[in-house]
């Protein structure tokens, strides 16, 4: 993970953030076309683009940014994994004054510093807003089948009949949760959850 840094970089500047997956990979591609474009200042990060999460130049960069500043991407799965993703990233930086740009790819050209990219990122905010609508109805929806059929949600119980009449047995003969947990393989919470449904 490196920064790179051309110039003490003044607010209403370009911020490039790069990032490659794996140490075998080489984000000088990236670099270039950032620095092309007119970055005078680069974060990179060398992690997973599964999350935002434990990619510490990102957090470095969002961190450095200004308002009038700009944060530009090679392209948008360097930053993001989806469009739910970007939109919150998008979002935040919008509100403290702070635009987004890609260079290539299929949204290249996106730049919320012009009319039509802040319209594009609004239609986009739109649309991912609409599709977590649709899967908060489609769980409902499977839930309530499920419950016509009677199957009711949640984990699979740790016992069966046979063995929760066996917690209760050895109970009452004096054993333990602890050693009762220990002799048939579940936790102690599962033991004391069966005796205390009696």
């Amino acid at each position: 993970m490196t920064t790179t840094e051309s110039t003490d970089t003044p607010t209403g500047h370009l911020i490039g953030y790069a990032r490659v997956s794996t140490g075998h990979q080489d984000a000088q591609f990236q670099r270039d076309a950032l620095s092309a474009a007119g970055c005078t200042r680069i974060f990179e990060d060398q992690a997973s683009g599964k999350s935002t999460d434990g990619r510490p130049e990102l957090a470095a960069a969002l961190d450095y940014l200004r308002p009038g500043d700009v944060l530009v991407v090679w392209k948008l799965d360097r930053l993001a994994r989806s469009v739910v993703d970007l939109i919150k990233i998008v979002e935040d930086l919008g509100k403290r004054g702070v635009g987004f740009k890609i260079l290539t790819g299929a949204l290249a050209g996106i730049d919320t510093t012009r009319p039509e990219g802040r319209l594009f990122m609004t239609i986009a905010a739109g649309f991912a807003a609409f599709e977590r609508e649709l899967t908060h109805e489609r769980v409902m929806a499977g839930l309530e089948a499920a419950r016509n059929q009677g199957r009711t949600g949640g984990r699979p119980a740790a016992l069966s009949p046979d063995q929760v009449a066996a917690v209760h047995a050895r109970h009452d003969k004096g054993e333990s949760p602890t050693k009762i947990a220990q002799a048939m393989g579940v936790h102690r919470a599962t033991v004391y959850r069966v005796l205390a449904k009696d």
